[in-house]
């Protein structure tokens, strides 16, 4: 499945209060023969994707809106991801796994407020638990797709339903450990016939969690085992319609996948099983791509992510830093934007401290002395940055949820993102974006011409990289308006110095 499509459109999104709002859109325009497939990480049922709290006007969980599509005949399907050993422990929690099964359970049994309680509950058979994948790993994808007629939109990239989501520059709103906090992400938007591919992950992930062998676990308020999918789950997903070609003069875009190997993992070699719609080995799109990508690179790379060090489950054949380090050797600028604060779920609250060893002896310590400058690792203060962007000469964009460590591209972790390619304007807006968030300024019309200058932009990491003619020490140059210093300084420098 690793077509390109030169008649598909990609929109990307910054932050989760704008993508709520998009997925919000969606839903509630489907109708009776729509539907509306869903598969994430984590989804929490009681969260409102405007924001609002219980108890202000207009507040509707996520749960109620799903089960009214239901009722109203709108065929609406969720996969949350699951593992076999803590979908199955009530305490300790671990992770959103068991999270999630207390989800499924929850919305299995939702009612549209003032239904009477006639018949099962809409999506008593439309909420599956999937366990399958690594055994360390997790199904790591995230997914919206509507049907509404035969028109598709495919929405994958890195955010969950989660309420701490909803979040935007400048991110002033959130707190954690009673400091101030925010929760930075991105996705894209996919319409036209790569939004099939899409589809077909989602079919492939039903048909596969359907056929899953049945596990139980122990769920405190009913009595008993309870299984995590029940029978009556519907087999499959149909087939997608065939979609009409999009605008998308100079572009083209691909749907890229991480599969691992096994459609089940276990313990015991012998119950085992591997996957029977995939290569032997796995499916490791999103590597060769960015590799492809990083190795083409001439003028800079631009990756967010939360992490840049590797994590269990890692596989060093499939490591990234090897092609960022080619890169920087050849003049490359490398640009590495992450966290100053960690996910509330993660213990410590500080992360990116430091260039960790990674970074340090499979990047830096290689390079000559001369050419370390060409790599940076940038944080933004009191940000988680969730994102997994890597973004490429303003030519080439992908955007979804595999984080940079191996065992996201060697498929440990199963991962869905959107890649786009272009000659346009597309990828050059989205950094303009990016950075202008970071630098925590509006992006005025007096700005943009500023940031849309990739050599004048540049200096916003290092004075070095400016251009001869603007002054050394400032992201200015000569004749520019005052006002185009950061507004907050947020993006700070980890190294190396």
């Amino acid at each position: 499945m690793t077509s390109h499509y030169a008649n598909s459109s990609v929109e990307f999104v910054v932050d989760g209060r704008q993508w709520m709002h998009r997925m919000r859109e969606l839903l509630t325009s489907l109708g009776p023969g729509d539907a509306a497939y869903i598969c994430g990480l984590q989804l929490e049922p009681d969260m409102d994707l405007t924001g609002k709290l219980p108890g202000e006007p207009g507040f509707q969980p996520l749960g109620e809106l799903l089960a009214g599509l239901a009722t109203d005949g709108v065929d609406v399907r969720v996969i949350l991801a699951g593992a076999v050993v803590s979908s199955s422990i009530a305490r300790p929690t671990l992770g959103p796994f068991h999270q999630n099964v207390s989800a499924a359970h929850r919305l299995r049994r939702w009612r549209r407020d003032g239904d009477r309680p006639i018949g099962p509950p809409p999506l008593a058979d439309r909420v599956l638990l999937d366990w399958s994948g690594s055994g360390v790993g997790s199904n790591h994808q995230k997914v919206t797709l509507v049907r509404r007629g035969t028109e598709l939109t495919a929405c994958v990239g890195g955010i969950d339903y989660a309420a701490s989501r909803i979040d935007e520059g400048p991110h002033r709103r959130l707190a954690v450990r009673g400091g101030r906090w925010g929760w930075h992400d991105a996705g894209a938007i996919v319409r036209g016939p790569a939004a099939d591919d899409v589809w077909r992950v989602m079919r492939m992930r039903w048909i596969g969690a359907v056929n899953l062998p049945r596990r139980r676990y122990f769920w405190p308020m009913v009595k008993g085992l309870q299984v995590l999918n029940p029978a009556s789950i519907p087999a499959e997903i149909p087939a997608p319609p065939p979609q009409t070609a999009q605008p998308a003069p100079g572009s083209a875009c691909q749907i890229l996948r991480s599969v691992g190997p096994w459609y089940i993992d276990s313990l015991l070699p012998w119950e085992r099983r591997h996957y029977s719609d995939v290569a032997p080995d796995g499916v490791h799109e999103v590597y060769l791509t960015l590799v492809q990508a990083i190795g083409a690179a001439q003028r800079y790379i631009y990756i967010e992510d939360q992490y840049f060090k590797e994590y269990p489950g890692g596989d060093n054949r499939f490591e990234l830093y090897p092609y960022l380090r080619a890169a920087a050797a050849r003049g490359v600028k490398v640009i590495l934007v992450g966290s100053g604060t960690r996910d509330p779920a993660e213990s410590a609250p500080m992360i990116n401290g430091t260039v960790n060893a990674d970074l340090r002896k499979k990047v830096l310590e290689p390079l000559p002395q001369s050419l370390r400058r060409n790599v940076g690792l940038w944080r933004v203060e009191h940000l988680t940055v969730h994102a997994k962007i890597v973004i490429v000469d303003d030519r080439f964009a992908a955007v979804g949820s595999a984080n940079l460590f191996s065992r996201s591209m060697v498929g440990v972790d199963t991962e869905l993102t959107a890649a786009l390619v272009t000659t346009g304007d597309t990828v050059r807006d989205l950094r303009v974006r990016l950075w202008a968030e970071h630098l925590r300024t509006p992006l005025t019309d007096e700005l943009r011409p500023h940031l849309e200058d990739l050599d004048l932009a540049l200096g916003i990491f290092r004075p070095e990289w400016l251009p001869p003619e603007a002054p050394a020490g400032s992201w200015r140059k000569t004749g520019m308006p005052a006002g185009f210093d950061p507004l907050e300084s947020v993006l700070s420098l980890v190294g190396p110095p």
